[in-house]
């Protein structure tokens, strides 16, 4: 049986220009070598598979070829290749130094290509510095690594840096295509494209996956079997879940979901992905942006048509609540409530529910028509009046000030506020004179609150409704009850109790001055004034502008509002302070010479 070679050694780049999606690189080495410009120490960096050791080994190749008739001579023996992951000690170091001394047989340059050079340790790198930046005329270092940040400063000042780039899904889709050709392989111009976006940048492990799709699948790439073989979700899943979003089907969506799990995709992947298709549907939405969807011709088509029935408010919405979610995950003890949680969020973006149309006025004029009452609002120039206008044959028992305040109390304060001032005035009819001493009856101006508050009128609020029956019943005006402030007693252990709280707390604020000066002596208490003595004028400022706090905090713990805070300068007033261990001891002595006595038998220290 044939030996298999796995495509990417078999399709690995001979020269610069079958290198792919990094042009700026390769152009530049090509440009050094014509022009003798090649530096003696050279570092590649970039992410796996980007084509690092690639460029290397045709640079090693390339500089010796001049003069050389064979084109297709390797010059084998003038490439070293080490592994800095394995031999990244300080005497692999050296033996390679030593190797570096002798010159090569033939060609002009011997190259030594280190691999994953971060992976030297410190040591080895401080023995590698003098010969990297002076090396002999005939030896060109090339150092690979992916973590460019690993490496000590001064290796990187003695180098000259090329940054390879991740090869973007296109470049990578079209090698592809060209390798399924070469091998007689049919595909799906979305199968090479899914490969290319799970390769993630990665030329090397796109190359491996169609390997391994292609024992899947035979000679021929459909999208279905990639995305079955790759366990990926395709974009259609995706256009499919936003379907059954801006339709509100929740309990579609919740069973879509329950599939998708149980393929064995994670939630957490899923979630990632709809706020990823969200930004790509955004992303078509204008012409000038399509360049940034990534997709194949098909999808774009597919991205187009979704793209049309959503709005713009619905994807940022959406794009939100999914990025919350996917922040969430991992900290989530319950993961598949949380994202079908989300989904309902989604589904109830654009829907409105039993929302009911308010009317463009509250309270339509014919609801105030009682026997011969009518209310109108007109408008005379810029002000704004409301209308009343009673019949001659009505009998009132209430003047007609009492209709007018009514009328206020009707309005509803969310939407319209009539108030009678400057700019709104009360009109009525000249008969208002005949009938300004003459009675209504109550049972009318009930009858007008009970049509004001019929149901039919939708933004009417029972709270206005409360309050204008409560003003029938108070009888026209509103008893304001007093309030009566608690004055209980209290003793001056409370006093200091609390006193010495509040100083503490401001302590915790870091309002230490304010604290001292609360603690600077003890406060005198009678009956329910306080009276604190400070020694000069200047702690009396100093304290009075927290006094409205202290008294506001003592009134409410000690439930008495009759406390007031005198505060009394007294230069001659003598301040707390702690007493030390010495002094302490010296002062149980005098009330108890025996003590003395007890610590010399015992040879007790303080």
């Amino acid at each position: 049986m044939e030996e298999f070679v796995v495509s990417a050694r078999k399709y690995r780049p001979q020269t610069f220009k079958d290198v792919v999606g990094q042009k700026a690189i390769t152009n530049t080495l090509l440009n050094a070598i014509e022009t003798n410009h090649v530096a003696s120490a050279l570092l590649f960096t970039g992410p796996r598979g980007v084509g690092k050791t690639t460029c290397a080994r045709i640079l090693a190749r390339k500089i010796n070829q001049p003069g050389y008739d064979d084109p297709t001579e390797d010059f084998a023996f003038n490439v070293f290749e080490l592994d800095a992951a394995s031999n990244n000690s300080v005497d692999d170091i050296r033996s390679l130094i030593d190797q570096v001394r002798i010159p090569p047989q033939t060609g002009q340059y011997k190259v030594y290509i280190i691999d994953e050079v971060h992976m030297l340790s410190p040591s080895a790198f401080n023995a590698f510095l003098k010969t990297l930046e002076e090396p002999p005329k005939h030896a060109i270092f090339i150092l690979a690594t992916t973590e460019k940040h690993k490496i000590i400063p001064t290796i990187l000042s003695r180098c000259q840096i090329f940054d390879f780039k991740r090869i973007t899904v296109k470049d990578a889709k079209e090698h592809l295509a060209d390798v399924a050709k070469s091998q007689g392989v049919s595909f799906e111009d979305d199968a090479l494209h899914i490969i290319a976006q799970k390769a993630d940048g990665a030329m090397r492990d796109a190359l491996s996956i169609f390997d391994r799709v292609v024992s899947f699948c035979g000679n021929n790439l459909t999208r279905q079997a990639v995305t079955e073989n790759l366990n990926v979700l395709d974009y259609e899943t995706y256009i499919n879940i936003t379907d059954l979003l801006l339709e509100n089907k929740i309990p579609k969506l919740l069973l879509a979901y329950n599939e998708i799990l149980s393929k064995g995709f994670d939630g957490h992947y899923f979630i990632a992905g709809l706020a990823s298709h969200f930004r790509d549907l955004l992303v078509s939405k204008t012409p000038s942006t399509l360049l940034l969807l990534e997709v194949g011709e098909q999808a774009q088509q597919l991205y187009g048509n979704q793209s049309q029935k959503t709005t713009q408010e619905f994807l940022l919405k959406g794009i939100e609540i999914a990025n919350d979610c996917d922040l969430k995950y991992k900290v989530s003890q319950n993961q598949r409530l949380l994202v079908e949680l989300c989904l309902m969020q989604l589904a109830s973006i654009t829907f409105d529910g039993e929302k009911k149309k308010v009317e463009s006025y509250i309270i339509p004029p014919t609801h105030f028509k009682i026997a011969n009452y009518s209310i109108t609002d007109k408008t005379i120039g810029e002000k704004s009046v409301v209308e009343l206008e009673v019949k001659p044959e009505i009998t009132p028992e209430v003047p007609i000030e009492v209709v007018s305040e009514l009328i206020e109390v009707i309005e509803i304060k969310e939407e319209i506020e009539i108030i009678i001032s400057d700019d709104i005035e009360i009109e009525t009819s000249p008969i208002e004179n005949k009938i300004e001493e003459e009675p209504i009856e109550k049972n009318d101006l009930l009858a007008l609150i009970d049509i004001a508050s019929e149901p039919k009128v939708s933004a009417f609020s029972l709270a206005s409704i409360k309050a204008k029956r409560e003003l029938l019943e108070a009888g026209k005006s509103i008893v304001k009850e007093e309030v009566h402030l608690p004055t209980e007693d209290f003793n001056e252990t409370d006093m200091l109790l609390y006193w010495n709280k509040y100083a503490q707390r401001l302590g915790d604020k870091g309002y230490k001055i304010m604290e001292s000066l609360l603690l600077i002596n003890d406060p005198i208490l009678k009956g329910s004034s306080i009276t604190l003595e400070l020694p000069n004028q200047g702690s009396k400022i100093d304290f009075e502008t927290e006094m409205d706090g202290l008294l506001g905090y003592l009134k409410g713990h000690l439930h008495n509002h009759n406390i007031t805070i005198e505060v009394i300068v007294n230069e001659k007033v003598s301040t707390k302070k702690a007493f030390t261990v010495q002094e302490k001891y010296n002062r149980l002595s005098e009330k108890n010479p025996n003590l003395d006595l007890l610590r010399k038998i015992f040879e007790l220290d303080l």
